[in-house]
């Protein structure tokens, strides 16, 4: 995921290239024998009646010394290893080019001030770019690239008030998310004093007259026991130059400590809907009249379904998934919200509703058909107005738009198509480029994407997206990359990603599986692939695999995975549960230890998807695919890249430590130098969000040389 050494000259890379490039002796000659094998402190659990011996459980504890030697042993081995591995420096060149591609986001409105992000370059962090009327200079608000030379202060989050006067954003050092909440004067750029501390992902909602605004924050540490400063999210209230020490509670307060709130108002200022999510199957809803001040009161039945909201002209437009598993839009009057009062507008459909907007008096809809984005027009009755013709097939990963404004913004890529912005003629439904991001060196028409379906173990169809040079040879050896997430209702949708085309330029196969647990297909997809039926998921990915192989892009000698966080969980279990068939794998930041990951960080929030080993009947289905304990002594494992980061308060590092601990004192490969299971835990990062450019080539950098590597990919003749 996530700069530096310089460039050698091209003479002495060639000779370098020609002696070792596909010798794994060569390249690994000066490395220690074998990795630093970590002493076994066998701790046993009785749970749900089950004897579990865990001997690296002392690796648990990151501020041990023992801990901690460990570590630095094992990333010096595995500098060994990667190091001296030909392409290197050429490698490194051509993702710094690759990764200078630029981003974009979707304009936000406030009064007649347009901002949006841009990174381009070489910049660490994209910068909040801010434009006064449609066709004025851009103007740089924020950049946080000027508070941290190595660019490990991000940005986090920003959301302007309703005209524009002001932005409240978010910064946080190392990845940690944990953002400090700043307000900024849009017109001098002066920075406010109200600060506040400890908003990660902070929902804002301005009111009109910007006299202050509602935000989530977190509780300090002393304030509540011991690590329940990472959950107990709560909506407050401040006043702008008021003490935030003294910032009313408005709601949480004697909730459910994972319980996730955010807070939006009406467009006339007087109603604040709270949405309150309850994992990934269960959202409530709260109304709360600002005028009254009374207690804000549920509008939702309790109900194992998701909602959200949007209010104007005193309307309450929810986009659901009751009783609709591909989502419908209704209407309620916010005089009388009770649920026997709502009234559908939007039915389900064959594809599934993802959210709708009011811009301009209208209702924007974005929908996903078989991992595709599709928006439409309807009114606020609605009747169907007609779609959006988007570019081309690919993914609106954003939208901004106003209640009273007709412009009105989507943002857009996809697997060839660098970020771009349009703009939307509401009277037409016709779109125009605003502005997009140049991806020099690249020729999409070189390239092929296509969807192709298989089945999984169970007869259900997947989709997957492959992507390729065109004219590529169908001859079963093509190196090839497949990843998948399926969980968290996220889709894999088409997006546009700089390092692809590394491996794609060396003649490589990306192939992207849409996966049962995502939010390709709606809600039952999502349901498919969680809790007890999490094992779909592994069938999918493994199916997906299988099927490159049967159609000849690849065989098993040449097919690496990739995949992190609950897609590094996936890796886990594809590669102990079909260890015969890739070469190679990357693992990043992932949960590994199902029976404790809810004991760590924020994992207690992701219980609802997983379940919990704390559950008797729960434990059975974590414990049957449980990465960590299905490591089979003797066994031969593809090559394995380990990474994962010292500031992640998302997935503990310890899954990664534990799990490569284990596999290298019992797989048969564990000692090996040809096929290593390899430790990469970066420093000054977090889970992946905010991770600078710089860093983020070294982590690409030490990926592809060694998936080049075990893969046998010629890095010189592309």
């Amino acid at each position: 995921m996530s700069g530096g050494p310089r460039l050698l000259l091209v003479f002495l890379f060639c000779c370098v290239f020609a002696v070792a490039v596909f010798a794994s002796d060569a390249t690994v000659t000066n490395a220690p024998a074998g990795p630093p094998l970590a002493p076994q402190k066998a701790v046993t659990d009785l749970l749900q009646g089950k004897k579990i011996i865990d001997p690296y459980r002392w690796l648990e504890d990151a501020s041990s010394t023992d801990t901690k030697q460990w570590v630095n042993d094992e990333l010096g081995y595995t500098r060994a290893i990667l190091d001296p591995l030909p392409g290197r420096e050429q490698l490194h060149k051509r993702l710094s080019e690759l990764l200078s591609i630029g981003t974009l986001s979707a304009p936000q409105i406030g009064g007649n001030y347009y901002f949006y992000t841009r990174r381009h370059g070489t910049q660490n962090q994209p910068v909040l770019l801010v434009r006064e009327g449609i066709d004025g200079n851009d103007r740089a608000l924020v950049d946080v690239n000027q508070l941290a030379a190595d660019g490990t202060i991000a940005l986090d989050w920003w959301t302007p008030s309703e005209d524009g006067k002001y932005v409240a954003y978010g910064t946080s050092p190392s990845g940690s998310e944990m953002s400090t909440l700043h307000v900024i004067a849009t017109a001098t750029g002066k920075l406010l004093p109200d600060s506040i501390e400890r908003t990660r992902a902070a929902s804002i909602a301005w009111k009109l007259d910007n006299s202050g605004f509602y935000y989530t924050r977190y509780p300090k540490k002393g304030d509540v026991a011991e690590g329940q400063e990472v959950y107990n999210r709560h909506v407050f209230y401040h006043t702008l130059g008021s003490d935030s020490a003294k910032d009313p509670l408005i709601f949480g307060e004697g909730r459910d400590p994972q319980d996730w709130p955010d807070a939006g108002l009406s467009n006339d200022g007087r109603w604040l809907l709270i949405s309150v999510s309850q994992g990934w199957t269960k959202t409530e809803l709260f109304l709360q009249d600002t005028k009254t001040g009374a207690a804000p009161v549920r509008i939702t039945e309790g109900k194992d379904f998701l909602y959200s909201g949007e209010i104007f002209n005193g309307k309450i437009f929810i986009t659901t998934n009751e009783d609709a598993p591909r989502y419908r839009a209704l209407v309620a009057d916010a005089t009388s919200p009770a649920r026997s009062n709502w009234k559908e507008i939007i039915p389900q459909s064959d594809a599934v509703l993802q959210g709708v907007g009011v811009v301009n008096g209208l209702l924007l809809a974005q929908y996903e058909k078989n991992a595709s984005s599709q928006l439409k027009l309807y009114d606020t009755g609605g009747r169907d107005l007609g779609n959006i013709q988007l570019p081309s097939i690919g993914s609106v990963f954003g939208i901004g738009g106003k209640w009273n404004r007709k412009g009105t913004f989507f943002a857009f890529h996809s697997f060839t198509v660098p970020d771009s912005i349009y703009q939307i003629d509401l009277a037409s439904r016709g779109t125009s480029l605003w502005s997009k991001v140049d991806a020099p060196g690249i020729d999409p028409a070189s390239y092929e994407v296509k969807q192709l379906w298989f089945n999984s173990k169970d007869g259900t169809r997947v989709p997957m997206f492959v992507f390729h040079k065109k004219g590529l040879e169908l001859n079963g050896k093509n190196p090839t990359l497949l990843t998948g997430y399926g969980g968290f209702n996220v889709s894999l949708t088409p997006s546009f990603v700089g390092d692809r085309y590394l491996w794609l330029e060396h003649g490589g196969v990306f192939a992207v599986a849409n996966l049962r647990g995502g939010a390709e297909f709606g809600e039952d997809w999502h349901r498919a692939g969680m809790l007890d039926k999490k094992q779909n998921v592994f069938d999918d990915f493994i199916a997906a695999a299988e099927f490159l192989i049967s159609q000849k892009y690849t065989d098993k000698d040449h097919l690496a995975i990739r995949g992190g966080s609950n897609g590094g969980l996936l890796m886990g279990a594809a590669l102990t549960q079909r260890p015969d068939l890739y070469r190679a794998v990357v693992c990043q930041v992932p949960l590994l230890d199902m029976l404790r990951y809810q004991n760590f960080q924020i994992a207690k929030l992701w219980v609802p998807e997983y379940g919990s080993a704390e559950d008797s009947k729960q434990f059975e289905w974590i414990y049957a695919y449980s990465p960590y304990h299905h490591v089979k002594p003797g066994t031969q494992y593809p090559a394995i890249l380990f990474m994962t980061a010292d500031t992640d308060t998302r997935v503990d590092p310890m899954h990664a430590k534990k799990m490569a601990a284990l596999m290298q004192a019992e797989a048969a490969n564990g000692q090996s130098r040809e096929r290593p299971i390899l430790l990469r835990i970066d420093t000054k990062a977090g889970h992946g969000a905010g991770k600078p450019i710089a860093k983020q080539v070294e982590d690409l950098t030490d990926i592809y040389s060694f998936l080049f590597w075990q893969l046998g990919v010629d890095q010189l003749n592309h």
